[in-house]
């Protein structure tokens, strides 16, 4: 992979196949946080607040995006926001309730 650095490529080296499949997670619920404050950026004006939706828990901040995740040929639906380094996700719903 000639476009990553090769400090990266060293450490991932260094991995163990388990600890490889976690980065590999990590790096794409990360790539997938980045798009979404992409399209939020250039979709919100700056300074705009959104209203919270009715169905949002609680305990999921005003900032928090949908995104789908697909477990054993089943998607689902999960609010996604990040906090400090890590990105939390909270459980909503499947995508087809059937």
């Amino acid at each position: 992979y000639p476009n990553l650095p090769t400090e990266v490529v060293n450490a991932l080296n260094e991995l163990g196949q388990n600890r490889l499949r976690d980065v590999a997670r990590y790096a794409e619920e990360l790539a997938e946080h980045k798009e979404r404050e992409a399209r939020l950026k250039d979709e919100s004006p700056e300074g705009e607040i959104e209203e919270r939706s009715d169905d949002l828990p609680d305990d999921v901040p005003t900032k928090a995006t949908i995104t789908v995740k697909e477990i054993n040929n089943n998607r689902y639906y999960y609010w996604q926001w990040r906090e400090g380094d890590k990105i939390k996700s909270k459980y909503k719903g499947p995508v087809n309730p059937d």
